[in-house]
């Protein structure tokens, strides 16, 4: 799944990722496939992505990579003058293009009612959204429960530098939105950091809850009696206060590289929560780290190399 950090400051961008590359087999087993990965790529001189989500993408009935891909849509937008937003609008268009996901929409609730009433629930309702499908059930101890189902996801980050010296961050959903993470342009949105993949130890760290934590029953009755905006305003106080905007550009690629680190490790020693124990170990390998500052534009601060036994080779891919 991987795990992608970004981490604005007033002195530049930080780009981070590990390289873990894991997939499906055909008993549909979750299984490490690769630590050498690539998931931060340069888009021009002074913008970056960040990938996390499908490792791979069928074209022409062939699975390709997904670094395949975003060169691919390097190629579409070169010579373009363009923003970071407008980047991020391109490369969802592009992978919306690319993604047939709206055909396993179509067979999900299908399956989803198949896999109920294996497990003698009794289906109260199975409704098709936009990009994913809503279901409510009762469970054989007479139990009413809700559910939500959908196709795996495209997620990018993309951030850089504008031709006017702004900086802006986007977080893109493949299906899903795209959301506006930094904008220096706008007051109080100049800097922090975001996040996207395998998340929830990150989210633990510093927003002290991971979003799992709103299926809980409990929650879900905190939010019935005193609503949703409520418990979401009384949890965001257990969040770490970070000062974001006094951070050095060194400061900014030791938080991104915790970040990875911690969750490398704490998937080493887990296997998942009590609540839905046996998880995929999606993050590790080695970090890619690169830096995106006004002056210097794109820098790569450490990526992996070609090796032959102990030796490297220096190759740009």
């Amino acid at each position: 799944m991987s795990l992608g950090i970004n981490t604005t400051t007033p002195e530049g961008i930080v780009l981070a990722a590990d390289s873990r590359q894991s997939y499906r087999n055909q008993k549909g087993m979750s299984r490490i496939g690769s630590d050498s990965a690539s998931k931060v790529f340069k888009i021009g001189d002074k913008m970056g992505i960040i990938v996390a989500g499908l490792a791979f993408l069928p074209e022409n009935d062939v699975l390709k990579n997904m670094s395949r891909f975003i060169e691919e849509f390097k190629k579409n937008i070169e010579g373009e003058r363009i923003t970071v937003f407008e980047t991020a609008q391109k490369l969802k268009d592009f992978f919306e293009e690319k993604y047939q996901y709206k055909n396993q929409l179509k067979t999900l609730p299908a399956q989803i009612k198949a896999d109920l009433e294996r497990q003698g629930c009794n289906i109260i309702e199975i409704k098709e959204e936009k990009d994913h499908v809503k279901f409510k059930f009762v469970d054989p101890q007479g139990i009413q429960k809700d559910g939500v189902a959908g196709v795996e996801q495209l997620q990018f980050i993309v951030a850089g530098y504008n031709e006017d010296g702004s900086h802006q961050v986007s977080m893109v959903y493949v299906p899903g939105n795209i959301e506006s993470k930094r904008d220096s342009t706008k007051k109080g949105q100049e800097y922090g950091a975001s996040w996207i993949g395998q998340i929830d130890v990150v989210s633990r760290i510093v927003i002290g809850f991971d979003g799992r934590i709103g299926n809980l029953p409990v929650m879900r009755k905190a939010a019935s009696e005193i609503g949703v905006q409520e418990v979401q305003k009384q949890l965001r106080s257990l969040e770490y206060v970070i000062q974001w905007g006094t951070m050095t550009l060194q400061d900014g690629i030791d938080f991104s590289t915790l970040a990875i680190g911690t969750t490398t490790a704490i998937q080493r020693f887990s296997d998942g929560i009590a609540g839905d124990p046996g998880d995929t170990p999606g993050v590790g390998g080695p970090v890619d780290v690169a830096v995106i500052t006004p002056e210097k534009g794109f820098v790569w601060i450490a990526k992996k190399n070609l090796r032959v036994s102990e030796k490297e080779i220096d190759l740009e891919l």
